[in-house]
């Protein structure tokens, strides 16, 4: 389609401020940002809307205007939501370089125009398409609040009667159609959450067809706006399509349908993405005063304005938790702060809550390859003694690892640290040093996901990550391969017979009695032991090294 179309359209309110002699411009797709460099998004003839949130002051415009024309975008497009009127200095920017440039009125909502775009370039999907989209459309513009998913979902349910379901990357439920009927049990969706990230991994062209259960499913990927040089910057946060059907079958118009399909929640997804940048901003200004060590009065007054944003109506002032996570990659260099602080949005959401905003009440943000996140946490009252309920890193991880090793692959790593609750400003600073030194703990256990918390840093397991892996080999096995060596041969149990030494705390009637042996049996296998490894268990000295050589085995 051409720019001047646009111009034309009256409902797309959009006023000419430079460029008349470049409307005849082609445009191939449209995109949001508010990225001061998209660069890494444009793949060249785009429409670029733009809410000016990247422009600080006059000296920006240049520079923007300039990366714009570089990628060969065909018009830039700014809204008068946030600034009113669009700067003089980006209108005299687009009239040096002869980028087009548009005004969008504050009333059309840039996902009208991304759809229009999106229907108009993809002109051949008329029939079906064009129905299930003009009627999208109008539900969206009928509240506030628009249409969201499921009325794409509905459509496809009673216009199509496909059953499909829209999917977060760690396999939570975001929408359903109601034709669907009851929701995917979660099990389910992280399978299938799993299944599309590998096939995303390996390179397969979607939509990626998996049976499950005795029925076939087709995955749509749900893409960023924009396009990414690499797929490890967008695998674990995009969305995915789940259509119960076997796309196979299907004719050509019928995937085009469902690809139109995934444009329009792709547009749903970057409303819901925008919707987040309070609350990272505010994650961004607490994070920078407590590292910057600000007075605890000035981070407390920042914490009373996030309060009310990530808890409404709360009343009284939360504790807070702070979590750390970081994605690494092996090969090339990846920015990974992004990507971390994505995922952390989704892994804190409640894997059994629906919807696609359940991380409201999360703040993430990110600094280089790290992502923190401030997590709110009602007070409780005293009857309660003091105590708090909070995120675990046991559990924190555990419905959603499957999903999110397939994504990471054989190359890529999330470790995550989850600190203490604190009651006050004073101690956020300690809560992220928590934080951190519990996701160093984590990184150096092994497997792809990997968590830790507070709880394991105030014990001898802080230390044992941090030993290298041949010190480790040689100390177990100075140790305890003489007594595997012994058991393999006389099935003696002399590992069992330690182990239960210990935990009792060298007590020889609590050992006798829990290994179910008589006193003197157990006294002559602890000889065994004694005279095996030259160690002498009424030692303290041996007996811890006897417990840390268990645990590290």
């Amino acid at each position: 389609m051409r720019l001047r179309a646009l111009l034309d359209t009256d409902a797309l309110g959009l006023r000419l401020l430079g460029g008349e002699d470049e409307l005849n411009r082609s445009v191939r797709g449209v995109m949001t940002t508010d990225l001061r460099d998209p660069t890494r998004y444009l793949s060249g003839g785009e429409l670029v809307l733009t809410g000016l949130a990247w422009r600080r002051d006059a000296h920006d415009s240049e520079p923007f205007v300039r990366i714009l024309v570089q990628a060969g975008v065909a018009a830039l497009a700014a809204g008068e939501a946030e600034l009113g009127d669009v700067p003089d200095d980006l209108v005299l920017a687009c009239a040096r370089h002869r980028l087009p440039l548009f005004a969008v009125h504050e009333s059309v909502a840039f996902a009208t125009i991304t759809e229009h775009v999106v229907r108009q370039v993809s002109s051949e999907r008329a029939g079906d398409l064009a129905a299930v989209v003009d009627r999208h459309r109008r539900m969206m513009t009928s509240g506030p609040a628009g249409g969201g998913p499921d009325v794409v979902l509905d459509l496809l349910g009673s216009d199509l009667d496909l059953q499909a379901w829209v999917l977060s990357p760690t396999g939570r439920l975001i929408a359903g159609s109601k034709e669907a009927g009851p929701a995917l049990p979660a099990e389910t969706c992280a399978k299938l959450a799993a299944e599309h990230l590998a096939a995303v991994r390996t390179g397969r062209r979607g939509p990626h067809r998996f049976l499950l259960g005795g029925a076939t499913y087709s995955l749509f990927p749900i893409r960023s706006s924009g396009r990414s040089r690499d797929v490890r910057e967008t695998v674990l946060s995009d969305w995915l399509l789940a259509v119960e059907a076997d796309a196979g079958d299907w004719p050509e118009e019928r995937m085009d349908l469902l690809q139109g399909v995934t444009q329009l929640i792709a547009v749903e997804r970057d409303r819901r993405d925008a919707a987040r940048t309070v609350r990272r901003r505010l994650a961004q200004e607490v994070l920078e005063l407590v590292q910057t060590g600000a007075a605890p009065a000035e981070i407390a007054a920042r914490l009373r304005v996030a309060a009310p944003v990530l808890l409404p109506g709360l009343g009284a002032a939360p504790h807070w938790q702070v979590v750390v996570a970081r994605v690494e990659w092996e090969g090339e260099e990846i920015e990974g702060g992004p990507v971390a602080q994505s995922l952390l949005e989704e892994v804190l959401a409640d894997p059994l809550a629906t919807g696609p905003e359940p991380s409201d009440r999360i703040a993430v943000a990110h600094t280089g390859d790290e992502a923190i996140a401030l997590v709110p946490l009602p007070a409780v009252s005293s009857e309660h003694d003091g105590s708090e309920s909070g995120l675990l890193a046991d559990s924190l991880l555990q419905s959603v690892r499957e999903p999110l090793s397939a994504g990471l692959n054989d190359d890529g790593r999330l470790t995550l640290g989850v600190s203490a609750a604190v009651h006050s400003a004073e101690g956020l600073r300690g809560a992220l040093e928590e934080a951190r030194h519990a996701r160093r703990v984590a990184a150096a256990r092994p497997g792809r996901v990997c968590a830790a918390g507070h709880q394991e840093l105030a014990s001898h397991v802080l230390l044992l990550p941090f030993v290298p892996d041949d010190v480790r080999r040689a100390f177990t096995a100075r140790l305890l391969d003489p007594l595997k060596d012994y058991d393999r041969r006389h099935r003696a149990e002399l590992i069992p017979t330690l182990e239960a030494f210990l935990d009792c705390d060298g007590s020889w009637t609590r050992c006798a009695t829990r290994l179910h042996l008589h006193v003197n049996t157990l006294r002559y296998r602890v000889g065994r032991i004694e005279q095996l490894t030259g160690r002498d268990l009424s030692r303290l000295e041996d007996k811890l090294d006897f417990f840390l050589a268990l645990r590290m085995s």
